[in-house]
């Protein structure tokens, strides 16, 4: 007989279609908890993931099982510990539950002309979604969730709704990415409450096919260091350059705290040899610089003089 508050005892042996049907309904029931779509789509991953290796009834084999990966993070870890906790509780099983310390380093910033080189190589589709990404510093998840009427065609913006409860913003397309999406968004021919932008990790993993056979292509295997998600870390770092103002980088990154914003000021340490230069006798030759990304330095002679990133 089993103590009320008790684990059951392990057993070896589990029918695997039992705990997919178990975690299903556990999403179900956090789904009408109000938890965010994203969110529920984590659990079910490292649920059915866990499922497939051990005994989700057996608390001590799963800690076990978490504790031997030496190829995880702590970051990962305790994702996948903070996911087996809503089955633990939902089934009235007893654990203590592992503290996995979270080891603090810098992301990974591509160069300007890294980002554009992968948005050169992918397709129309893909190039307009990098483009975003790379002139709102949005997260992936953002950008799929974002419907069209969310959307300003005439001035280019963009008013996203924040993750993880961070602060509302207001967010500008450059130009030629403006002129992608009203492109794209013709062909489709999409609806005001169409979301227009794939599911996150979809556009990652095309990401990462993407970015892996340009770095075997050009035989630049440090491409592969960067993700998706640090085209929004390129954003912050470039805006925090531009600015100098760190209040306004954390309303446009939609961060709730200060702190999680500083980091950009750790990243920027650009040198003279970062730059690229170009010059303008026009105004039509000026706009389409600054539409390019260059920023104006000063006249030479009758010469207005350009600058951006590398």
């Amino acid at each position: 007989m089993e103590v009320a508050g008790s684990n059951p005892a392990p057993s070896t042996i589990r029918e695997p279609r039992l705990f997919e049907a178990r975690i299903l309904q556990l999403v179900v029931c956090l789904q009408g908890r109000g938890y965010a779509e994203l969110t529920l789509k984590g659990i079910l991953k490292r649920l059915l993931m866990l499922s497939r290796s051990v005994n989700l009834d057996d608390v001590e084999a799963v800690k076990r099982f978490v504790a031997s990966k030496s190829g995880w993070s702590n970051v990962y870890k305790e994702t996948v510990v903070n996911a087996y906790d809503h089955y633990v509780r939902e089934h009235g099983l007893v654990w203590c539950k592992p503290f996995y310390r979270r080891s603090k380093r810098l992301p990974c910033v591509p160069t300007e002309e890294q980002v554009n080189r992968i948005i050169a190589h992918s397709g129309r589709k893909y190039g307009l979604v990098f483009s975003v990404l790379r002139d709102t510093g949005l997260r992936p998840c953002e950008l799929h969730r974002l419907q069209l009427k969310q959307i300003d065609l005439e001035n280019g913006l963009m008013y996203p709704e924040s993750a993880k409860d961070g602060s509302a913003r207001v967010l500008k397309l450059r130009q030629a990415t403006l002129a992608m999406l009203k492109e794209y968004i013709d062909k489709h021919g999409f609806s005001l409450g169409d979301r227009p932008f794939p599911d996150s990790e979809v556009a990652s993993h095309v990401y990462m096919r993407i970015r892996n056979r340009l770095a075997q292509r050009l035989h630049e295997p440090e491409l592969k260091r960067f993700r998706l998600y640090d085209l929004r870390h390129f954003y912050a770092t470039m805006l925090y350059h531009k600015t100098k103002d760190i209040l306004y980088v954390k309303q446009q990154m939609g961060h709730k705290r200060l702190e999680t914003t500083l980091i950009y000021t750790q990243l920027v340490n650009f040198s003279e040899d970062d730059w690229t230069s170009a010059t303008a006798k026009t105004i039509a030759e000026a706009q389409k610089l600054v539409e390019c990304g260059f920023e104006y330095v000063c006249d030479i002679e009758g010469v207005k003089l350009f600058r951006k990133r590398k």
